[in-house]
């Protein structure tokens, strides 16, 4: 989380998965404005992953820059960029109801 702060990611949400998938524990959503911030973003944050365990984490989507997968086996993350990320609506299909709610109004907020 501190690593998608530090590189201006936007609307960053984190949704427990624990009991509710085998895949993770957790899973990050965030955006970056360009294809080139996409790409930025999970780069520095691949490589502070290895930095701090020792081990790679696994990336698909970087070339592209629309939706980066940055899988680190108990977390994954996913940058988009922002259209791609309102067409396929990941909070929706993963966060319970209640809680996408709240992200919703937190949005509105000025």
């Amino acid at each position: 989380m501190t690593s998608l702060d530090d590189d201006k990611a936007e609307e960053v949400v984190s949704i427990d998965l624990r009991g509710r998938s085998a895949m993770a524990d957790h899973m990050v959503i965030a955006s970056g404005r360009s294809s080139r911030q996409v790409g930025a973003i999970a780069e520095k944050l691949a490589d502070r992953v290895k930095q701090a365990t020792g081990r790679s984490p696994r990336i698909e989507g970087k070339d592209a820059g629309d939706w980066v997968l940055i899988d680190t086996d108990d977390v994954i993350v996913h940058v988009f960029r922002p259209e791609v990320r309102d067409f396929y609506q990941l909070e929706k299909m993963w966060m319970p109801a209640d809680a996408l709610s709240r992200v919703r109004d937190d949005h509105l907020q000025p």
